[in-house]
């Protein structure tokens, strides 16, 4: 796994052992960059809410991020994300958060511009997840939630606040971007 694009382009992620995490495809990660470069302004603050290795925030963090919020229940994949940001000299611009979700998301200081969702397929944690950031107001107004799913899994097209703006394929990857409506739409 490594970083595809931007500051850190080319640098070598460590990726976990086992079949617990999955890390995002370079395939897919550049097909999400792509969709995403309307909401990433220098500087935006980005949270990577099931964040394994950490794959998806660094490459946010390269691309001009910031900030990003690394969320994960793994004290495993805390400790992985630790070690690829301090390989890639950028540990200050992360914020390492152990525990659940709906907990992190509490923990989360003002608002992200994105969001990455890429939790185990299974688990049907991506609309939970989508009512927690709107119950926080984890998301400004404009921002994207990229929510990573089974191609399986329909995802509505509005939820909690958000409109679904892209839904794309990859072979057995579906990725749908929301978008985080502003109060005078809403």
């Amino acid at each position: 796994m490594r970083v595809i694009a931007g500051e850190l382009k080319g640098r070598r992620l460590r990726s976990p052992e086992g079949r617990e995490v999955r890390p995002t495809t370079d395939k897919v990660k550049e097909a999400v960059f792509s969709m995403l470069l309307p909401y990433m302004e220098e500087g935006f603050t980005a949270i990577d809410l099931f964040a394994g290795s950490g794959g998806l925030g660094i490459e946010a963090i390269s691309r001009g991020a910031g900030l990003v919020y690394f969320s994960d229940s793994s004290r495993d994949s805390i400790a992985l994300v630790k070690e690829n940001l301090a390989h890639c000299n950028v540990l200050e611009k992360g914020v390492l958060l152990l525990g659940d979700f709906k907990s992190n998301i509490k923990r989360i200081r003002g608002q992200a511009d994105v969001v990455f969702m890429d939790p185990p397929y299974a688990d049907g944690f991506l609309l939970p997840a989508l009512d927690a950031l709107d119950a926080r107001d984890s998301v400004a107004p404009g921002g994207a939630v990229v929510c990573e799913h089974s191609k399986r899994e329909e995802l509505p097209d509005e939820y909690a606040g958000f409109r679904k703006v892209k839904d794309r394929l990859y072979g057995s990857i579906a990725v749908t971007i929301y978008e985080r409506e502003a109060e005078d739409d809403a």
